[in-house]
């Protein structure tokens, strides 16, 4: 039996605000029956004794240990920059500022 009625889309399109035709109340009525009826179907299994889970598969932590390792060189830092200046990074002005 369905539960949703196109009275009840009709009442439902009123209390949002939203103009609906008569096309789309037919269609959102056995579209929001067919949501409700699915969801009436994961309630039937979702019992107690199934644990609740964010992810169908068990998942690890991928990130690598954080290990120190060398770092760059002021060279190799400054080696590909555009523009570089008493081994800092020249970048232009900012809002008509300048330095």
């Amino acid at each position: 039996m369905s539960e949703i009625t196109p009275e009840l889309v009709r009442h439902l399109g009123s209390l949002a605000r939203i103009e609906l035709s008569e096309d789309e109340i037919a269609r959102l009525t056995g579209q929001l029956d067919a949501i409700v009826d699915n969801i009436a179907k994961v309630a039937e299994v979702a019992t107690a004794d199934v644990p609740a889970m964010s992810h169908p598969l068990p998942l690890a932590n991928v990130f690598r240990d954080d290990v120190v390792g060398e770092p760059l060189s002021l060279e190799q830092a400054l080696r590909n920059a555009p523009d570089a200046a008493d081994g800092r990074f020249r970048v232009t002005a900012i809002m008509g500022e300048e330095q």
